[in-house]
């Protein structure tokens, strides 16, 4: 389960490059990757091997250790946050029940948002370690915007938690939208909030003050090339993801999806079977896939923020949006009669 969830986001993330450059095309009226291989299905392969063959260069001012840690310890974090998520209902397999979840901990979303913390410091140590102003300008930048919408993003799940039922577990929080309404439908301000938090914390644009091109070169990456260069890349495309595996799983319920009972059902299909398990996957995967198209949508619509513009949004409106959703959730928790005074 471990190795197909990590080749599954190491090939998502691949394809997802080359689906943003034809989606950025497309946007654009002009045609994107076509020359590698038919439709250009080939172009995420050549840039992978040209990213190994280019030369690698390692200044010789930067902490050496340091430097190679870096985009290691990012990439590592990135790939960590996929163990909690549950991808499908459970399977029966030989008379046994086999999760399609690596781990169900009863702590996943404050492990989720752990984990994304930690990533922060592989930017860090790899601006610093550099040993290049516009490196660590850029590192810092990345701290701060992490620390900024890692609390409205914090308190937005709050909310949420609140709202379906109390458990820390993401898999109960999929199962709880089996039969009834998806959180988005109580928790829409959340999911707002939430959905502009996961733009500033994966450095999607108009987020992307950590690797500004027209002020700091290449921000925390400058001098980086090679395949450690292709670590950071890569590893902001897996952030992209399982971010939106999150966002698709704790607001439009995950693998479940409307009349699902009622077409397995009609397909005779029982609780363990193998299609049930597929049916799922299918339906979570696809609105995994919207999120990223809507992840590279916002990309290419809106311009950069400046970086007065990037604070005031965390801390002056989402902030106090998040504290106003958190207190509109617990009146309107304690009406429906599930929070007790």
């Amino acid at each position: 389960m471990c190795a197909a969830v990590f080749l599954l986001s190491l090939g998502v993330a691949a394809y997802a490059t080359l689906w943003e450059r034809k989606f950025a095309a497309f946007l654009q009226d002009r045609k994107g990757p076509s020359r590698a291989g038919p439709a250009g299905l080939l172009q995420p392969i050549a840039d992978g091997v040209k990213m190994f063959m280019k030369e690698e260069i390692i200044p010789n001012v930067s902490n050496r250790s340091l430097f190679i840690l870096g985009p290691c310890l990012f990439m590592v974090t990135a790939v960590m946050t996929s163990v909690v998520i549950p991808w499908a209902k459970p399977m029966m397999i030989g008379g046994h029940m086999y999760d399609l979840q690596i781990t169900d901990i009863n702590i996943g979303t404050i492990y989720l948002l752990g984990v994304v913390s930690i990533g922060v410091y592989g930017i860090m140590i790899g601006g610093w370690a550099s040993n290049n102003k516009f490196a660590l300008l850029g590192a810092v930048r990345a701290s701060s915007q992490m620390i900024s919408y890692e609390i409205a993003m914090g308190i937005a799940l709050i909310a949420l938690i609140i709202s379906s039922g109390g458990s820390l577990s993401l898999k109960d929080i999929i199962e709880g939208q089996d039969k009834g309404f998806a959180n988005i439908v109580w928790q829409p301000l959340g999911f707002l909030i939430f959905f502009i938090c996961a733009l500033a914390e994966t450095n999607r644009a108009p987020f992307d003050l950590p690797e500004c091109e027209t002020e700091l070169v290449g921000g925390y990456h400058t001098e980086y090339s090679s395949m450690k260069l292709g670590l950071f890349l890569f590893a902001e495309y897996i952030n992209m993801f399982i971010s939106s595996a999150i966002m698709a799983g704790f607001y439009f319920g995950g693998y479940n999806f409307p009349f699902a009972s009622e077409l397995y059902a009609s397909l005779g299909l029982h609780e363990g079977d193998w299609l049930i398990s597929l049916i799922g996957f299918g339906a979570y995967f696809t609105k995994i896939v919207l999120f990223i198209c809507l992840f590279m949508w916002v990309r290419w619509t809106l311009p950069r923020f400046r970086y007065d513009q990037l604070m005031n949004l965390g801390w002056k409106t989402l902030l106090p949006l998040s504290l106003l959703n958190l207190a509109l959730t617990v009146v309107v928790e304690y009406f429906r009669g599930n929070i007790h005074f």
